[in-house]
C-alpha cells in the first residue's frame, strides 16, 4: 500500500464514496426528512391506524373527532417525549466521546444511568407509583454524578481516565444491585421493572421538562462548538490553542449527565442510540461539533420515535421494549456503515 492510500483511506458505502462526504446542508435536509418521518409514522400507525389526509386536517386545520383525539391525546404526548428522549440520548454520546475521546462512551458508561435505574428500581420495590420512581431516579442518578464527580476532581485536578474508571467501577455496582432488587421483587413486579430496564415509554406523557434539558444542552453545545473541536484534538494541544480544558470539562460532563438523567426519567435505560447515532454522523463525513450534535439530535430523535412505533406495533396489543427495537434496528446500520470502511 502506498503513502497516499495510507493516508486518504476510503470508505463506500453502497455508491457513495465517504471519502468525500456530504455537504452539511444535504445531510441536515437528510437528517430532517429522517426525523420528521419517524414523527409522522408514530402519529400515523398504531392500534387504530390514521390516515395522512386525517393528519394534516388534524395538524393544520385543526379537525375534530375521534381522529382528533387519537393525535392529539394519546400518541403526540409519547412521540414527542420518544423524539425528546432519542436526541437527549445522541447528545449526549456525542459529548461524552469527546470528553473521554473513547468512541465507545455512550451515555451510560459514567454510571448515571444505573443510578437512576437502581432508584427508580428501588421505588418500585416499595410499591411506589410513577411520581415516586421518577423521584428515585432523579435521586439516584444526583448521588451517581456526585460521586463519579467528587471521585474524579480533586483539588482543580480533571482526570478524564479517573472518571471513566470510576464510572465504570459505579455501573458495576449499580449492577449488582439492580440484579438483587430483581431476584427479591415479587413476580408480579419483575416484568415493569425489566421493561423500564430496557426501555419503556408507555408512562411518558409530559416531555416538556425533557424538551427544555434538550434545548439547554443543544444551546450550550452550540456556544461551545469550537472548543469542542479543539478539545477533541487532545487536552495539551486544546489548552495551547487558549481552551480554558478544565472548566469546559466539567461543563461537558454535567451536560452530558444532565441530558441522561432527563432521557432515563422519560424512557427507561434505552441503549444503542447514544452510542451509535453520533458514529453515523462521524461516517458520513461531519466531524464538526456545531454541526455534529444538531445532526446527532434530529437523527436520534427520529430513530427513537420510529424505533417506539414499531415497539407498539408489531406484536399488538403487546407492547415490546423499545430498547430491543433500538438495538435491532441499530446494530445492522452501523454495520453495513462499518463494512465499507477498509
Amino acid at each position: 500500500m502506498t503513502a497516499t492510500s495510507t493516508r486518504n483511506p476510503k470508505l463506500k458505502l453502497g455508491t457513495w464514496n465517504l471519502a468525500k462526504p456530504m455537504s452539511r446542508s444535504s445531510l441536515f435536509l437528510l437528517c430532517a426528512v429522517l426525523a420528521l418521518s419517524g414523527v409522522a409514522a408514530g402519529l400515523l400507525y398504531g392500534s387504530v391506524d390514521i390516515s395522512l389526509r386525517q393528519l394534516v386536517d388534524v395538524i393544520a386545520f385543526g379537525a375534530q373527532g375521534i381522529a382528533r383525539d387519537v393525535i392529539v391525546e394519546v400518541r403526540l404526548p409519547r412521540v414527542l417525549a420518544g423524539f425528546a428522549c432519542g436526541a437527549l440520548l445522541a447528545a449526549a454520546g456525542a459529548l461524552l466521546q469527546v470528553l473521554l475521546r473513547n468512541p465507545l462512551a455512550d451515555p451510560y458508561v459514567l454510571g448515571v444511568s444505573g443510578g437512576a435505574a437502581l432508584g427508580a428500581l428501588g421505588a418500585l420495590a416499595l410499591g411506589g407509583g410513577v411520581a415516586a420512581m421518577n423521584g428515585g431516579a432523579l435521586g439516584g442518578a444526583a448521588a451517581a454524578i456526585g460521586l463519579v464527580f467528587g471521585l474524579s476532581f480533586r483539588a482543580g485536578d480533571w482526570n478524564v481516565y479517573r472518571l471513566l474508571l470510576t464510572g465504570v467501577v459505579l455501573s458495576a455496582g449499580f449492577s449488582a444491585a439492580i440484579s438483587l432488587i430483581l431476584t427479591a421483587a415479587p413476580q408480579a413486579q419483575v416484568k415493569g421493572m425489566l421493561f423500564w430496564l430496557m426501555g419503556d415509554l408507555s408512562y411518558a406523557d409530559s416531555p416538556l421538562a425533557a424538551w427544555v434539558v434538550l434545548a439547554a444542552v443543544l444551546a450550550f453545545a452550540l456556544a461551545n462548538g469550537a472548543n469542542l473541536n479543539l478539545l477533541s484534538l487532545g487536552q495539551l494541544k486544546a489548552k495551547s490553542l487558549g481552551v480554558a480544558v478544565i472548566p469546559l470539562q466539567a461543563a461537558v460532563y454535567f451536560a452530558a449527565a444532565l441530558a441522561t438523567v432527563a432521557a432515563v426519567m422519560l424512557g427507561g435505560a434505552i441503549g444503542f442510540v447514544g452510542l451509535i447515532v453520533p458514529h453515523a454522523i462521524r461516517l458520513l463525513g461531519i466531524a464538526d461539533y456545531r454541526w455534529l450534535l444538531p445532526l446527532a439530535a434530529l437523527l436520534g430523535g427520529g430513530f427513537l420515535a420510529l424505533a417506539d412505533t414499531l415497539a407498539r406495533t408489531l406484536a399488538a396489543p403487546q407492547q415490546l421494549p423499545v430498547g430491543v427495537l433500538t438495538a435491532v434496528l441499530g446494530v445492522p446500520a452501523m454495520l453495513v456503515l462499518l463494512s465499507g470502511r477498509r
